[in-house]
């Protein structure tokens, strides 16, 4: 419901402003309607870790509700050990991507993202969670332009694929966007899936298998 300014007019959930209408054609997603359409790939949107990229993902109106349902999928499975709700959690945060083309809402989703795993993990988790997540959207949360796939300062768009290995180690591995997609053209794979004997790319770089404190350095 819009709530009431003070100059008596109304406040509309679904922008911020007028003008970033205007300029750049940002309106906001509703949450029944996030719910809805994440209900149709719901599998998928519960699925620790299935990928999800927004390329136009605003403050998170739809990678927010994906992490959070990601994390309850986590709880169901692994609430009776610490060690594996823990590495999961983070996880589910590495599956989640975002391109967004204006400066504060990369800044609001990426925090947001992070209140959310904060609120997860508990008051009593290392500091060192919280320092790789922080990691984590700081690469998977990227600003620029989805359409020209360069980043704000003009540079290919670099994604990093996690994986967890087990035994508390994650693997990354960093494409450009750019390649990911001519890749998404065969249509038999997912965007950071696997084409076995048929690879047509290869990282731009691979870094050692890396514990969550690791990350966080």
């Amino acid at each position: 419901m819009n709530q009431p300014t003070p100059t008596g007019g109304s406040v509309d959930p679904l922008i911020k402003s007028k003008k970033r209408v205007a300029d750049h054609g940002e309106v906001f997603t509703p949450d029944w309607l996030v719910d809805d359409m994440l209900d149709l790939v719901k599998d998928e949107s519960e699925r620790i870790d299935s990928r999800f990229l927004e390329p136009a993902c605003g403050s998170g109106n739809f990678l927010v509700p994906v992490l959070q349902r990601k994390l309850a999928t986590v709880e169901a499975k692994f609430a009776k050990s610490e060690f594996e709700r823990r590495h999961h959690a983070l996880l589910a945060l590495m599956c989640i991507y975002g391109i967004e083309l204006l400066p504060d809402n990369v800044a609001e989703c990426r925090q947001i993202l992070l209140n959310v795993m904060s609120a997860y993990l508990g008051s009593g988790v290392d500091p060192e969670w919280q320092a790789a997540a922080q990691v984590v959207v700081e690469a998977n949360i990227v600003h620029g332009d989805a359409l020209k796939l360069t980043t704000a300062e003009g540079r290919h768009i670099v994604f990093a694929e996690w994986a967890y290995l087990g035994k508390g180690k994650f693997q990354r591995r960093d494409f450009r966007y750019d390649t990911l997609t001519q890749l998404s053209s065969f249509g038999e794979d997912s965007l950071f899936g696997d084409i076995g004997k048929h690879e047509i790319f290869t990282p731009t770089r691979t870094y050692p298998p890396m514990t969550a404190a690791e990350i966080a350095q």
